[in-house]
């Protein structure tokens, strides 16, 4: 396993945590430096599957978002992702994958998610548009909803409430938890009969 990102200690927190047994090693790369893509990308070499959880959030409402962060935002979703793919399509084993991550805020968009909810449309459109090009290398998605990760512990007294309501509307009648999303992952990386697809992960939120 080999774990990528912009942060060293982070990378190094979840190495740790994973432990020697998962036998994880770590390469530096930022999803919007495309010298630094095509660097990881050759100081890797073969690989298997490839899946990017990068995200740069831009939220708020339309009339205050700066372009710069939209920028930011469509470069770790959409751009980045491209990009990534361009350069390590070439060093994927047969029966192997790409898999990006989208979101609930792309089917059920809100006030002040505007942003979000765009790039993470865009993130199922390009799943199936890499999955036509790049055949027969497998690319999906996942769409988690609203999952207790720690993503939302910021919220204090208030994630409790929020949890609540969110599964009395969800009609799985509960949040997610992380194993339900790494049972998708799974899943996806694992069926070669799959591309080209997004597996909503929000224990049908985006209906409610």
């Amino acid at each position: 396993m080999i774990l990528a990102g912009r942060r060293p200690d982070v990378l190094n927190d979840a190495a740790a945590t994973l432990g020697t047994s998962a036998s994880a090693s770590s390469v530096i790369v930022d999803l919007t430096d495309e010298a630094s893509i095509s660097a990881a990308a050759a100081e890797v070499g073969s690989v298997d599957h490839v899946v990017s959880l990068a995200a740069d959030h831009a939220n708020g409402p339309v009339a205050d978002l700066d372009v710069a962060d939209i920028r930011k935002a469509f470069d770790a979703k959409v751009i980045g992702p491209i990009v990534l793919a361009k350069h390590v399509a070439s060093s994927i084993t047969e029966g192997g994958s790409l898999l990006f991550f989208s979101g609930v805020a792309g089917w059920k968009p809100a006030p002040g998610l505007s942003v979000m909810a765009t790039t993470n449309g865009a993130v199922a459109f390009l799943v199936e548009a890499l999955a036509v090009e790049l055949a027969p290398i497998r690319v999906n998605a996942v769409s988690p909803g609203i999952v207790d990760s720690g993503a939302w512990d910021s919220m204090g007294a208030g994630k409790d409430s929020f949890f609540a309501e969110t599964a009395r509307a969800n009609p799985a009648g509960r949040v997610g938890r992380p194993d339900d999303v790494v049972a998708a992952v799974l899943f996806v990386l694992t069926n070669t009969f799959v591309t080209g697809t997004t597996v909503h992960v929000d224990g049908g939120g985006r209906f409610a």
